[in-house]
């Protein structure tokens, strides 16, 4: 593979798979609340945040972490304002201390911290505005979850991204470049992979993911998905690898404190695109080199898919990642390209179109539908069948069929999400 094109695939990876302590839209409200305080200097008096509708859907149902089961945006501005520590990015709320949390419980619901709305903008994006006395401190995130692309201190701008794309993957070459993903070079960038390139990245992945999946498997989260599957189903391959990913999903949403290792922004996506490529490995005896080769293609091809949607939208994200992770449990029984192709047609022909109401306890039902389906469609693949062009949004060639069910989710959804947050924010 040539060499600019396979270190752009190593960049991508080691950009997109990084620790994240709870769900990333609470975090994002957070991360950005604690910037503003490392600014500010201060412990503020007074809290504004502006949240995009994406935002609010994704942090109206779900525990912020370290917070002693509290939600919602008030809650995740004010632990991040108060203990929260910005340096840490994604884990910004790990050193909160019990005595802070008591704070947060004491100041939310008391007018400390205002939420609105913003309007009429993208799906990401955040803004948040600290006061302590006369002075202020705003930071405002677009487009991907730590991407801080403004901030002001006393009405004066210290820091700006500029560009009709401020986005950090558009920007910074060692993020790497996603538009140059096709479904044939990750294969090849997955055969001719050095797994020394890669071992720490992917042993993290393993290491988080697999902990929290045991977690909600011992205990109880959420409506526990994962364990009932468990209880009757079966304890077949296929069981274990969708209640592995559910279970995650179970103690995540429900405010375990383990770290996950995310794709595309999001824990659950992190989660559904590796725990039943980790599962099959192992039913298979897989070595970990093949493990590693697998696990490249599970996430890179969910990264893939996602670029054409973006990081939120009305279009569930599981089904990318499951998706990906179909393709990946191909490769790992010796699959080649027209078999990988074949497999994330039928996905896509299935499922597609499932929606996103938010980041909450469900999430883990959904995750456990879309694991069952891309199983299927890998089974269907390795009997040589698959849906034809013009079945519904089925087209004649693997990236035509992305394209077209992505332009479905970004495009032809949008309405529906304004629908569904409507719906949401009603007494």
């Amino acid at each position: 593979m040539e060499n600019n094109l396979y270190q752009n695939y190593i960049a991508i990876l080691k950009s997109e798979l990084i620790p994240a302590l709870g769900c990333t839209e609470p975090i994002a409200v957070a991360y950005a609340s604690a910037t503003a305080a490392k600014i500010l200097g201060r412990l503020p008096d007074a809290i504004e945040m502006w949240c995009s509708g994406n935002i609010i859907k994704n942090v109206k149902g779900v525990i912020v972490p370290n917070t002693g089961g509290m939600k919602g945006i008030e809650v995740a501005a004010i632990a991040g304002a108060i203990g929260g520590d910005a340096d840490r990015g994604l884990e910004v709320l790990e050193p909160l201390k019990n005595e802070q949390i008591d704070e947060v419980k004491r100041l939310a619901g008391t007018g400390y911290c205002m939420c609105h709305l913003l309007r009429g903008s993208e799906n990401l994006h955040i803004i948040a505005k600290l006061t302590a006395a006369t002075d202020t401190a705003e930071v405002e995130i677009r487009s991907e979850h730590l991407n801080i692309t403004k901030i002001i201190k006393n009405n004066k701008i210290i820091f700006e991204k500029t560009g009709e794309n401020n986005s950090n993957i558009e920007n910074d070459d060692s993020i790497g470049d996603s538009v140059r993903l096709t479904v044939n070079d990750i294969l090849e960038f997955a055969d001719t992979l050095n797994p020394d390139d890669v071992k720490d990245l992917f042993e993290r992945e393993i290491a988080f993911n697999t902990a929290i999946a045991e977690e909600g498997l011992k205990h109880s989260y959420g409506a526990d998905v994962g364990k009932t599957l468990l209880k009757f189903y079966g304890n077949s391959v296929n069981v274990r690898a969708i209640a592995k990913a559910a279970a995650g999903s179970d103690a995540r949403m429900s405010g375990c404190c383990l770290p996950v290792v995310i794709n595309s922004g999001s824990g659950n996506q992190g989660m559904t695109v590796s725990l039943q490529v980790i599962e099959f490995a192992k039913e298979l005896g897989a070595p970990r080199e093949k493990l590693y080769r697998a696990l490249a293609v599970s996430n890179l091809i969910a990264i893939h898919q996602k670029r054409y949607l973006g990081r939120l939208s009305a279009y569930c994200g599981v089904v990318s990642a499951a998706c990906g992770s179909a393709a990946a449990i191909a490769y790992l029984h010796g699959g080649g390209y027209a078999d990988i192709a074949r497999t994330i047609t039928n996905m896509l022909a299935d499922i597609s179109g499932m929606v996103c109401d938010g980041a909450k306890p469900s999430c883990a039902m959904k995750i456990a539908s879309a694991v069952e389906a891309a199983i299927m469609a890998y089974y269907l693949s390795s009997e040589q069948k698959t849906f034809s062009a013009g079945d519904g949004l089925v087209k004649d060639d693997v990236e035509k069929t992305i394209r077209s069910v992505y332009r479905m989710g970004k495009d032809g959804m949008k309405e529906t999400d304004l629908e569904i947050l409507n719906i949401m924010l009603e007494q």
